[in-house]
């Protein structure tokens, strides 16, 4: 199986905790203004390449704490990146999802596409929401705007509802709390 990715970043600290390789997707539906990787958004640009191929590439990687799915939009290409979590969540990789999407639309989009869901189950953070260029905020934890949220994914899909990780809070401002 193969995924169209943008490019890969190794040794982040920006993209969730600790040191991560970041898979930067493909394609994106969303066209937020002032987006932070607009050549990300055509699905006909970026490289194909093999799933086995790329988790070999990532797990090879020394001192990794987690990895980063960002875009583009992941749960584009949700089908070959559950696959690939899947293999990273076998070797205890904590797995960040970046999306445009919020966890309420993804929860129904879930309800029709057993991949989307997946991929959800697969996360352990979720930072959901489009880029809004009038709520940027470099304040924020591993987000570029004020709307977008930090979700703790086991808990929230345990309890039915939006459960905050403790990280959503570090950074923010007191009237932004």
């Amino acid at each position: 199986m193969q995924l169209k990715i943008a490019g890969l970043h190794k040794n982040s600290v920006v993209d969730g905790p600790g040191l991560r390789t970041v898979v930067f997707v493909q394609g994106c539906p969303h066209n937020c203004c002032g987006c932070h990787n607009p050549e990300t958004h055509d699905p006909d640009g970026g490289s194909r390449v093999e799933i086995n191929e790329l988790a070999e590439q990532i797990l090879a990687e020394k001192g990794l704490s987690g990895v980063t799915f960002s875009g583009g939009e992941p749960f584009m290409q949700s089908k070959a990146l559950s696959v690939l979590a899947a293999i990273l969540k076998e070797r205890g990789i904590n797995l960040v999802v970046y999306s445009g999407y919020t966890f309420e639309q993804l929860t129904e989009m879930a309800k029709g596409d057993p991949a989307v869901a997946e991929l959800l189950v697969a996360a352990d953070l979720l930072i959901d929401g489009p880029y809004v260029q009038e709520e940027r905020d470099l304040s924020v934890l591993y987000r570029g705007s004020r709307n977008q949220r930090i979700i703790d994914v086991p808990q929230s899909l345990q309890s039915g509802t939006v459960i905050l990780s403790p990280l959503h809070f570090r950074g923010l401002k007191k009237e932004n709390a």
